[in-house]
């Protein structure tokens, strides 16, 4: 009986996981669609709002993972709510990935390859960047 009775007390703690997940996702996811009507625009061919997602999500899991492995001031809830929520729902690989295969399909290389180039070598940087941001914290 103790068995069943750990499985309820952890199907409860997952649940919750769950849900600061859902909820982060959905602000992050939010947020992107905010960005993206700004910023996306069609006669610019280069989708400037998702790139900038992928950067402010890549900066933000970088400060608050690096702080999280800084101090541990973190709590296991607050890093699943911003971390792979927030950040998950925020940022847009799928749709950077989607909108690249329409520049090429489109043959538009002249707006590919600088899109995808900022997109990675900003993204990582940001990564790096909210690394150091934490250490300064």
């Amino acid at each position: 009986m103790p068995k069943l009775l750990n499985f309820k007390i952890d199907k409860n703690r997952y649940m919750k996981q769950a849900l600061l997940v859902f909820v982060g996702g959905g602000f992050g996811s939010v947020a992107r669609y905010f960005v993206g009507k700004w910023l996306n625009n069609v006669e610019t061919a280069i989708p400037y709002g998702t790139m900038l997602s992928n950067v402010l999500g890549s900066l933000l899991i970088g400060i608050v993972l690096g702080y999280l492995g800084k101090t541990g001031n973190m709590s296991q809830s607050q890093s699943l709510l911003l971390a792979t929520g927030f950040c998950g729902g925020f940022t847009t690989f799928s749709s950077f990935a989607f909108e690249n295969h329409l520049l090429i399909k489109n043959g538009d290389y002249f707006s590919f390859l600088p899109y995808t180039l900022m997109s990675l070598i900003l993204g990582f940087s940001a990564v790096f960047l909210g690394l150091y941001i934490s250490k300064l914290l």
